[in-house]
């Protein structure tokens, strides 16, 4: 079976900063939770390949993007951004025309909304419908996430910290995966301590001189006793 393939749309990027407020700029918070949300279903999920539309601060037009997951067949396109204009929370949008896929893409983004509130305890502001070009020419069902308001303190704050952007990107990859029923890499089998087997080595002197220690070694040989010198120093 082919492999499920999944774009992560990091906004804005190069001389595109997107939004910009308490110290922050949109483009690089976008692309540290789309990096860090490719990471973790790579790590997390089988049969999934995941395809960035950056993977570094250039500028991609928003036709590019588009192209691109058009180009590669996508299964599914999820675009990641930081809102601004004095809110404060997480939504969601998906594309509010008439077309045939519109009620699996509500529901793919539906469950993938629910995960990312219910994981980052963010305020919900609700799942959406806008005219946007990313998710209007787009062929596969797509989402945007808006990851809280860069321009209200409390949001910048929390996206501030390294460890927060890794929450809203392992709540990606666990709502796209609860979205798409993704199968969990199985987990590495490692034994407990009681389970591995357990040698005992027995000393059987220790010399000053070489001789003495090699005489001994002669001896337990001539009883059928496997020996050997290991030198050390004190």
């Amino acid at each position: 079976m082919a492999d499920f393939i999944q774009v992560i749309d990091p906004g804005h990027g190069g001389h595109d900063p997107g939004a910009v407020a308490n110290g922050l700029r949109e483009k690089d918070l976008t692309l540290k939770i789309a990096l860090y949300t490719r990471d973790y279903i790579h790590e997390l999920y089988e049969g999934v390949k995941v395809y960035l539309t950056r993977d570094k601060d250039v500028f991609v037009s928003l036709s590019d993007r588009a192209d691109f997951a058009n180009r590669l067949g996508a299964d599914h396109f999820c675009s990641i951004h930081i809102n601004a204009g004095g809110g404060e929370g997480f939504e969601s949008y998906i594309y509010n025309g008439s077309y045939s896929s519109k009620p699996k893409t509500q529901a793919l983004r539906n469950v993938l909304h629910d995960a990312i509130v219910a994981e980052t305890k963010f305020a919900n502001r609700g799942k959406k419908e806008a005219n946007l070009a990313i998710l209007r020419e787009t062929k596969m069902p797509a989402v945007l996430t808006e990851n809280g308001f860069i321009d209200n303190k409390n949001d910048a704050d929390f996206l501030k910290s390294d460890d927060n952007l890794r929450k809203f990107a392992l709540a990606h990859a666990h709502g796209l995966a609860k979205a798409h029923g993704w199968k969990p890499k199985a987990k590495p089998v490692t034994k407990s301590p009681t389970s591995r087997k357990v040698f005992y080595r027995v000393v059987a002197g220790s010399f000053a001189d070489r001789e003495n220690a090699e005489k001994r070694v002669r001896e337990l040989k001539e009883k059928g006793l496997d020996s050997f010198i290991d030198v050390y120093r004190a």
